[in-house]
């Protein structure tokens, strides 16, 4: 499978048009590495506002998915639909880069890779932020050998929930949602990324109310009913024996608690919110009282959304791009695992298996050959 010709950028249509949307658009516009051709949207007038904005075109899915010079799409719909989404962009044979998480079942997800191996067709999904140059630097420092072996590592996404700032809140209190599913596809991507792919699972859950008042525009004072858990803990073993405490939690009114620590034997890493592509990056090596900034030598430090779409893109035939659709599925079994365990109670080895993706290139030679000049 590849994508990259050298014809100039890549032409892809995007499906979606809230938020995420504008990453995407603004790394095309001033980066020029893909060209979006058009957008759609189940609200069309919205994809015509952000369509008229860009100067591109909006059109109905079944346009963009016709449409013969687009190759591939970037799926931002929300979590329940990106399965259908991408089953029916890769039956028209066009390569998918999906937000997170792949699929909200991990037979769906399967069924992705299954169809897009079928037809000789790529997926990657978010997130990307993990070839940002936080996450690169940390990687670096690791395979230097400057913590020694990894040993641990602590993991915290802590939080009050997004009710307080989402106009709709509703989806993350559902099944495929809650912290796990919203925001440790970040976290658990940057681990495997870091140290390797999980071998095993231990974790507990609970969930602090049942119902959660809205009080964010234009919904105030109405209650969401919460049907999936929203504080979860986890242990897990990664490949080479370093043990994870994980947790992500929409239950917490405060934390001042690190992002990501990784302890080997002979120092401490303290790694960047993996929600963000730069730093801050600390070390502080065994027998140091202070901690050490540590320099950014990687590109992208600011927000490149799309930088593992455009990787994906220029793969060579039949080498692995980095944000890549084993990866994700890997990472959503990962996180059904962890509520298969809370519930059994027990120890439980998750059903797949991911190597640690390639570093990113200090200078990736598609972002040089895609500059403009």
């Amino acid at each position: 499978m590849g994508v990259s010709t050298s014809d100039g950028p890549q032409v892809i249509g995007i499906i979606g048009t809230g938020n995420i949307s504008a990453a995407y658009l603004k790394i095309a516009r001033d980066l020029n590495l893909f060209r979006v051709k058009a957008v759609t949207d189940m609200d069309a007038a919205r994809a015509d506002t952000v369509a008229a904005e860009y100067g591109i075109q909006a059109m109905t899915l079944e346009g963009l998915l016709a449409d013969p010079e687009i190759v591939a799409v970037v799926n931002l719909t929300p979590p329940g639909a990106h399965a259908d989404v991408s089953l029916k962009a890769l039956n028209a044979g066009k390569h998918v880069y999906s937000e997170k998480p792949l699929a909200v079942e991990r037979g769906d997800g399967q069924a992705i890779m299954d169809l897009a191996h079928a037809r000789g067709l790529r997926v990657g999904c978010a997130p990307d932020t993990v070839l940002g140059a936080g996450i690169q630097t940390a990687r670096e420092i690791i395979d230097a050998g400057r913590i020694g072996r990894p040993v641990a590592a602590n993991a915290f996404m802590m939080g009050s929930g997004p009710e307080s700032w989402h106009p709709n809140p509703d989806f993350f209190y559902q099944r495929g949602a809650g912290p796990l599913f919203d925001m440790g596809p970040y976290y658990l991507t940057a681990l495997v990324t870091l140290l390797g792919g999980v071998q095993k699972v231990s974790a507990t859950t609970t969930t602090a109310s049942s119902q959660r008042l809205i009080t964010s525009q234009p919904r105030a004072g109405e209650f969401i009913t919460v049907t999936t858990p929203t504080h979860v803990a986890a242990n897990l073993t990664l490949d080479g024996g370093a043990v994870v405490t994980l947790v992500t939690s929409f239950d917490v009114p405060g934390s001042d608690v690190p992002r990501i620590e990784i302890h080997g034997t002979d120092g401490t890493l303290s790694v960047p919110d993996p929600n963000t592509f730069g730093g801050p990056l600390k070390l502080r090596l065994r027998g140091e009282k202070e901690w050490t900034d540590i320099p950014l030598t990687r590109p992208f430090a600011e927000n490149a959304r799309g930088i593992g779409l455009a990787d994906m893109l220029a793969a060579a035939p039949g080498q692995p791009h980095r944000a890549g659709g084993d990866l994700a599925v890997h990472v959503l079994d990962v996180m059904h695992t962890i509520l298969e365990s809370a519930e059994a109670e027990k120890t439980l080895t998750p059903r797949t298996h991911a190597e640690r993706p390639a570093p990113l290139d200090a200078q990736p030679t598609w972002l040089a050959a895609t500059l403009p000049t």
